[in-house]
Formats: structure tokens, sequence, C-alpha cells
């Protein structure tokens, strides 16, 4: 098999074009999630803090043009983007497997019987009235 044609095969399959999709969603996710912490989330959490600016909170460590600076402002920020998407994905999670749960519970329809087996149930029958 050639390399290009064993490619696109790779590449058609469903789960490679799921994924596909999921992680093109997934990044427009993060980005209303990123939002949503940055403008909405943290200058609330800020103002109930006393106006503190989570972006601007830094630590330098040393003196001069050499010190090292920690910015533990964004760090912050960043872990609250990490919740907060970790918390929607479990959420997501939690419905999908609570309706596939649903449709495994629900039991199947019993098959109608066939012409020959609805035959048969007859031929019973009647041998149970002759005796």
């Amino acid at each position: 098999m050639g390399f290009i044609k064993e490619f696109k095969e790779f590449a058609m399959k469903g789960n490679v074009m799921d994924m596909a999709v999921g992680v093109v969603i997934g990044g427009a996710f993060g980005k209303i999630v990123s939002s949503l912490v940055d403008d909405v989330i943290m200058p609330l959490v800020g103002k109930i803090t006393g106006g503190t600016d989570f972006t601007k909170l830094v630590a330098k460590l040393g003196e001069g043009d050499d010190a090292a600076v920690l910015n533990y402002g964004t760090f912050i920020q960043n872990v609250v983007d990490f919740l907060i998407i970790a918390f929607s994905i479990f959420v997501v999670i939690k419905l999908i497997n609570k309706v596939t749960r649903k449709k495994a519970e629900e039991p199947a329809p019993e098959p109608e019987p066939s012409n020959e087996e609805k035959l048969l149930g007859e031929i019973r029958d009647l041998l149970k009235k002759d005796k």
C-alpha cells in the first residue's frame, strides 16, 4: 500500500475527523472561558478583595536588571481558567453518561414472532384442547 493512500485512509477515519472537530471546538471554548475569567470573574474577585488587579501581581527575586519576575497573578488566573474548563467538561460528560445510561436501561421491544412460531403456537394450543 502506498504511503499517500495509507495516510488518506488514516485521515478519513471517523475518529480522526471527530477528534479534529473536538480540538477546534475545544480551542474556541478555551477562548470563551479565558474571556469569562479575564473579563468577568477576575474583576469581580478583584473588587471583592479590595480592588486587586490579579494580572499585576508580581514578585521580584533579586535586584536590578537581572531580577527574576514571578507573575503569580497570571498564574492565579490560569488556575481559575483550568478549574472552570475542568468543571464544564465534568458537567458535559456527566450529562452524556446520564443520557447514555438511560438508553442502555430501556429494554428493547420484543420482536414479533415469525409466522412459523405463530403456527407452532396454534398447533400447541390445539393439542392442549384435544387432551
